[in-house]
C-alpha cells in the first residue's frame, strides 16, 4: 500500500481517494473504519489489524492532531512487542510509506481535526 497525498479530510491510497477515516491493513484499506469513541483511538478499534499479525502500528492523530491513543493500547502493544509510532496524519502518511517492504504495518489514520 502506497499512500500518494493526504488533505484535510482527504487521502489517496494506491489511486483511490478516501474522504472518511481509514484503516490501513498489510492488504487492504478499511474505508468503513470508526473508532468506539470520537476523537480516542483504543483497543477493540483496530483488532483487525492486530489479527493481521503487524510489526507496526502508525497512528495518524489528525491534521490537528486531537485524537490520541489510549493507555489501555498502548499497553497492550507494547506487550505484544508491536511498535506504536503516533504523529499528525500528514507525518503519519510519510512514516507508512517509509516502512513499505521492509516490516508488516498497518496505519489507522484520522483525516479531519
Amino acid at each position: 500500500m502506497q499512500i500518494e497525498a493526504y488533505n484535510f479530510g482527504r487521502i489517496v491510497i494506491d489511486g483511490r481517494t478516501y474522504h472518511q477515516d481509514v484503516l490501513i491493513l498489510p492488504e487492504q484499506v478499511k474505508d468503513d473504519w470508526w473508532r468506539q469513541q470520537s476523537h480516542l483511538l483504543q483497543l477493540q478499534d483496530v483488532q483487525e489489524a492486530l489479527a493481521a499479525g503487524i510489526e507496526v502500528l502508525v497512528v495518524g492523530t489528525g491534521m490537528p492532531g486531537r485524537m490520541r491513543v489510549d493507555k489501555a493500547l498502548e499497553d497492550h502493544l507494547r506487550q505484544q512487542h508491536i511498535e506504536l509510532v503516533v504523529l499528525p496524519t500528514r507525518e503519519a502518511c510519510t512514516h507508512f510509506n517509509q516502512l513499505a517492504g521492509s516490516r508488516k504495518a498497518a496505519a489507522a489514520l484520522h483525516l479531519t481535526c
